[in-house]
Order: C-alpha cells, then structure tokens, then sequence
C-alpha cells in the first residue's frame, strides 16, 4: 500500500473535462493521473485529478488554458 501524502486533487464536474485536462497535462509537464473522487469530496462525473501540490500553479494554469470551469482544486491528505 502506497503511503498517505498530501496530494492537489482536482474534481471534474463533467467527463468530458476530465479526458480534456488528462489530454493535455502529460504535454504540459504534470505527473498525475486521474483516480476516482476520494469519498471526502464529490464530483459530478466521479473523477478527479491527482498531482503532487508543488505542482498547483501549472494546474491552474493548464485549466485556464483550457477554460475548464467546472473543476475544484482541493489539498487532501490521499
């Protein structure tokens, strides 16, 4: 089992958000993945995505970019 840290979890209302950010993060430089919304938050589509906090910037960043809106950026301990 993979130790708890605390993690940037962004929370996509839709799929169609989530695929999009997934898409374009590799070639943006972030590490995460998408995982299901950990049971302390909700989310509409059911998917969040997961990225070590230093990285919070470019997140917000790449989300600008794409004009997602409908995402919520959190710090949960995962």
């Amino acid at each position: 089992m993979r130790p708890r840290e605390l993690q940037l979890v962004i929370a996509f209302e839709s799929t169609a958000s989530a695929l999009t950010f997934e898409s374009a993060a590799a070639n943006s430089g972030l590490s995460g993945r998408l995982i299901p919304v950990p049971t302390t938050i909700t989310a509409g589509c059911g998917l969040a995505w997961r990225e070590p906090p230093a990285n919070r910037t470019q997140a917000e960043q790449l989300l600008r970019t794409l004009s997602i809106q409908d995402a919520t950026l959190y710090e949960l301990v995962i």
